[in-house]
């Protein structure tokens, strides 16, 4: 018996490597897809002389041709199981697979779309193996990936750590850590006889398995086991719900809890019991991204519980003799994952779709119309993977997998939990910021930071915070922020620059919850709230924060107007220029609104405009009383806008008085395809 524990704990720690490997090259992998195939289509319309070779992140069609054929080859990869299923040695070669890619990330050896696209293969050949040969440690390989993922993330402030170059001695490590084990595990298996029999009951994913296995990885890469995707949809505070996701997600691997959960669903008959979870999950889901608050952001967490406890459902015992055809219904759910990951990028992107070049001009009257119709689909989505994550519990009414263990395994499960939530707990805890108080002059600037990317989809947050930090700015308005997308490596970016500048943030979302405006302050914020702003195109708002620099306050208000996007088959710069207008008018109605009295006091309206300085737009900003700090300055020195053939003036910080600038510039920049205006302020005297 103790022999037959040994070894399945090294079963379960081997497989908690690999899937967090998986996890991390699986958000890694999204990010890449996205960042390098837009890059790639940019690149193969501009001409390459105009294109300036120092920008990082350009890449050739012919390269992300060959890393998404690469990628292909390796998700294909589970099909080898077919064939060569009874082979336990091919579980070594998928964790070697695995290890060696991951450790290949962020190195110069290969591209990182290879790399991880290695993890990906290497991972999905392991767990085909695994459902085989070792079916009682899959759950696990999920369940401890995600948790030790989310450490990461809360050591990160949401930025993996180990995608840092810095880790590679680590990573280097766990690695060997990982071949060594399956190599040990392989090994030690041929030592054991029949009596040992429990242990290596065989399993298999079934075609419902696999629609689940896709459904739960969209529902957990996109928001459940994302704290700070949690804090967005919810608007709860994320330095409180790291340790309550941490604990949700773990809670399955107590046997007690199992056993609690079997108990209960035990109650209701077989054949309603996966209806009424998947009912149950649903419910928590719309409440908790309908209803804003702690409840809201407490049933997030309850969904995650239960979504953790569905890795179980998804594979059965096999039967002698049984063909199984796990390889297939794996690539199935890679399948799913991607479609429903398509689809959620759209929620978000809608107002960016564009009509198809021939040869595909064909289907023009259909796609583009069909992707913009994703607009406001983001919960419908969400419970459509709720829906297939939970039909594999509906398949199954005789048997409930959900089984215990002894006593030692619940004290050691706890113990791993209560070290793990607090070792989540310390890790998000926010630095200690205090506020800038009397100061006579600040600078204050604007920046859309463009979800992170440059102008080619280089994402680089430590370039953003350095030219910020370089600006000297001790507010600054953000647009285009994102707060836990998956196309944005799931980085809650106001939240991470606020840690890394040392500086409070507050974020008001347009968009899902996660993406929108935000403000960064050295100086103490007393207020924050925003309005959505009506929109045909892109959906955005108008956020309004206060400081306080003395014994009054300034008024900042920050926004980003609509696009001006060419399009056959959209709208034309004319409806859009209306929308624009449309949105002006009604800023200056709250702004009117926020100021009964007329006296508008000490007030900044800043962001992106999207229009140029010579438009009936911002010449309705000057009519209205604003004033411009950059007005008389050359062309070529107030540019915010910088792509390749492209410089223009789009972002803008009007002032009202008695407010005065003392100076005004513009931030060189290669974080982003938009440069920061950066202003002086003159912070007069005011005692009320």
């Amino acid at each position: 018996m103790l022999k037959r524990l040994r070894l399945n704990h090294l079963y379960v720690l081997e497989a908690s490597l690999v899937g967090l490997f998986f996890i991390q090259a699986l958000r890694l992998l999204i990010g890449l897809v996205y960042s390098r195939g837009a890059s790639a289509s940019l690149v193969g319309v501009l001409d390459p002389a105009a294109i300036n070779p120092a920008l990082p992140g350009i890449v050739q069609p012919s390269e992300i041709s060959s890393e998404l054929s690469f990628l292909v080859y390796m998700l294909a990869l589970p099909l080898l199981t077919l064939f060569l299923g009874r082979v336990r040695w091919l579980i070594v070669i998928a964790a070697l697979l695995a290890a060696v890619g991951r450790a290949l990330i962020h190195t110069d050896a290969v591209g990182d779309l290879y790399a991880t696209a290695m993890v990906i293969g290497g991972g999905l050949l392991y767990m085909t193996m695994i459902i085989r040969h070792r079916p009682q440690a899959f759950p696990f390989l999920f369940v401890i990936g995600i948790a030790a993922d989310q450490l990461f993330r809360a050591v990160g402030n949401t930025l993996d750590p180990s995608w840092s170059p810095q880790y590679a001695t680590v990573q280097l490590i766990l690695s060997v850590i990982v071949i060594a084990l399956s190599l040990l595990t392989v090994s030690r298996r041929q030592q054991y006889t029949d009596e040992d029999a429990p242990l290596f009951q065989e399993g298999l994913l079934p075609f419902w398995g696999g629609i689940g296995l896709g459904g739960l990885l969209f529902l957990e890469i996109t928001l459940l086991a994302l704290p700070n995707a949690v804090a967005g949809r919810a608007d709860v505070d994320y330095t409180t719900f790291v340790p309550l996701i941490a604990a949700a997600t773990l809670l399955p691997v107590i046997p007690a809890v199992r056993n609690q959960a079997r108990a209960f669903i035990s109650a209701f008959d077989g054949s309603v019991r996966g209806w009424l979870w998947m009912l149950l999950v649903a419910l928590l889901m719309v409440f908790g991204t309908r209803v804003q608050g702690l409840a809201a952001g407490v049933a997030l967490v309850i969904a995650q519980f239960a979504i953790s406890m569905l890795w179980w459902w998804l594979v059965r015992p096999r039967a002698p003799q049984e063909r199984t055809f796990s390889g297939l219904w794996i690539i199935l759910g890679c399948i799913v994952l991607g479609t429903l990951l398509v689809g959620d990028i759209f929620t978000y992107e809608y107002a960016f779709v564009r009509g198809l070049a021939t040869p595909f001009d064909v289907v023009n009257t259909i796609v583009p119309a069909l992707l913009r119709g994703f607009r406001g689909m983001g919960l419908a989505l969400l419970l459509m993977g709720v829906f297939l994550a939970a039909l594999p519990m509906t398949q199954v009414h005789r048997r409930i997998p959900w089984t215990g263990g002894p006593a030692w395994q619940n004290v050691f499960g706890l113990i791993v939990l209560v070290l793990a939530t607090t070792g989540a707990a310390y890790a998000a805890r926010p630095p200690l910021v205090v506020g800038v108080r009397d100061e006579n002059v600040i600078r204050m600037g604007t920046y859309n930071i463009h979800a992170g990317y440059n102008e080619f989809f280089h994402f680089d947050m430590e370039q953003l915070a350095r030219t910020i930090e370089l600006s000297g700015a001790k507010v600054v308005l953000l647009q285009e922020v994102e707060a836990g997308r998956s196309t944005s490596f799931g980085v809650d970016q106001a939240l991470w620059l606020a840690r890394r500048l040392r500086m409070d943030r507050r974020f008001y979302p347009t968009n899902e919850g996660l993406q929108g405006l935000a403000v960064l302050s050295s100086v103490e914020i007393v207020l924050d709230e925003g309005t959505p702003l009506t929109s045909t195109g892109y959906q955005t708002g108008l956020q309004r924060v206060q400081i306080k620099p003395d014994a009054g306050v300034v008024t900042l208000y920050n926004t980003w107007l609509g696009l001006l996007l060419t399009s056959p088959n959209g709208p034309t710069i004319e409806e859009q220029e209306q929308d624009q207008q449309q949105q002006l008018s009604e800023i200056f109605q709250i702004i009117t609104a926020d100021h009964p009295t007329g006296n508008f006091q000490r007030l900044v309206l800043g962001g992106t405009f999207n229009n140029t300085p010579t438009s009936p737009l911002i010449q309705r900003m000057r009519d209205a009383g604003f004033r411009d700090p950059f007005a008389g300055q050359p062309p070529i020195r107030s540019y915010t806008l910088d792509r390749t053939n492209l410089q223009a003036r789009v972002d803008y910080l009007w002032l009202r008085p008695p407010l005065q600038e003392l100076s005004a510039g513009v931030m060189e920049d290669m974080g982003s395809d938009h440069r920061m205006p950066v202003i002086e302020l003159q912070i007069a005297t005011q005692s009320g």
